[in-house]
């Protein structure tokens, strides 16, 4: 059969509408079935990739739930470095009288300034420190370096009235090539009169804090100036117009160990002894005095050994999570104390070595010495 080649292209034509409607019906039905798919699979998530580790596990049953460690707490609105090196307060000298008795080793004074000029505000709290500029030049013809003193009064001065700051320093003298060196700062110290006007910077410290609980024992271990905080401590938990301006009444036990090398260097010794007889509750007072006392071998009586003496009711205090040991002082006293706690500690059953870093992380073992 024969068609001609208008007949062929007129019949090709006639297809096309069957091929486009064709094609329309498939794309039709896969669009709606991808459709289908991504709607069923919208709210599944990917499954997470196990990692395998090489730490080995322990069955659920053996392992136990650590109890929970005391945290250190931190303590809040406490003033540091509202004054530095480089913008100092000048603070005029109110008092400055020596501490000793006749008789005594060295020289220790007692200083205050006036802080009523500062602005902002030089306030500060119970256990901090505060920066003294001497005057003069070194020997290489530069300003003296700044030295650190702890504060021997409490927030409100002296005079209640919160506006004053005190010190408690003791004039360092060495011998060097046969020759009395005198320390730069605390001779400047020692030496100043009423009216003089002295730099300040400060103040700074938060590691010999006091604790907030009014039912906190407080445990104190001093040499010499070492002192001054717990001066500060002790008239804030017992002087009776800082109970009252403070709102916080001391219901707990302070024990405080004291060294000296002679009586007549026990600084504050009226105030102690007006503790002890006012508050024999609350207050228990222990002296080490090295060059009139014996310890249990014979030789010269350290804080150390009255510490070894009653490591028991140390020990026990330690036991009460609301136990506060403050350590104040010459450096040289750490390896004596340390020791003579070690010791304690081994009579009790306890590891010193182990316990005083757990003592520390909760903020319970505070020591500044220099």
């Amino acid at each position: 059969m024969v068609y001609s080649q208008a007949k062929v292209i007129a019949g090709g034509l006639a297809h096309i509408p069957v091929v486009i409607a064709v094609f329309y019906f498939i794309l039709t039905f896969f669009n709606k079935r991808a459709l289908k798919f991504a709607e069923a699979n919208k709210s599944k998530k990917p499954e997470p990739k196990q990692v395998e580790t090489k730490t080995e596990s322990k069955p659920v049953s053996t392992v136990k739930a650590e109890s929970p460690k005391p945290v250190k707490k931190k303590h809040a609105d406490v003033p540091v470095n509202i004054y530095r090196p480089k913008t100092p307060f000048e603070g005029t000298v109110t008092g400055n009288y020596s501490l000793l008795k006749e008789g005594a080793i060295g020289r220790v004074n007692h200083i205050t300034f006036d802080l009523k000029e500062s602005d902002p505000v030089l306030n500060y709290v119970e256990g901090q420190s505060i920066g003294i500029m001497p005057v003069g030049e070194d020997a290489n013809g530069k300003p003296h370096k700044l030295r650190l003193y702890s504060i021997a009064s409490t927030r409100h001065g002296d005079d209640f009235e919160g506006n004053t700051v005190s010190l408690c320093v003791r004039q360092l003298q060495y011998e060097k090539d046969g020759e009395t060196i005198n320390g730069v700062c605390s001779t400047y110290l020692c030496d100043i009169k009423p009216g003089d006007k002295v730099k300040i910077t400060g103040p700074v410290g938060k590691e010999m804090l006091l604790p907030d609980e009014e039912d906190a024992n407080i445990v104190m271990l001093a040499t010499g100036t070492g002192i001054a905080p717990m001066r500060a401590y002790l008239r804030r938990m017992f002087e009776a117009t800082e109970k009252e301006k403070n709102k916080w009444n001391f219901k707990g036990k302070a024990w405080l160990f004291m060294g000296a090398p002679k009586s007549a260097n026990l600084l504050y010794e009226e105030d102690l002894q007006r503790y002890l007889e006012n508050f024999p509750d609350n207050f228990k007072y222990t002296k080490a005095i090295s060059r009139e006392q014996q310890n249990t071998k014979g030789g010269r009586m350290y804080i150390q050994d009255r510490v070894l003496e009653y490591a028991n009711e140390i020990f026990n205090m330690i036991e009460n999570e609301k136990t506060h040991i403050y350590l104040c002082g010459l450096k040289g006293m750490e390896p004596g104390i340390d020791e003579a706690m070690t010791k304690a500690a081994e009579e009790k059953g306890l590891n010193w070595s182990e316990l005083r870093p757990q003592l520390k992380k909760a903020g319970r073992w505070h020591v500044e010495t220099y």
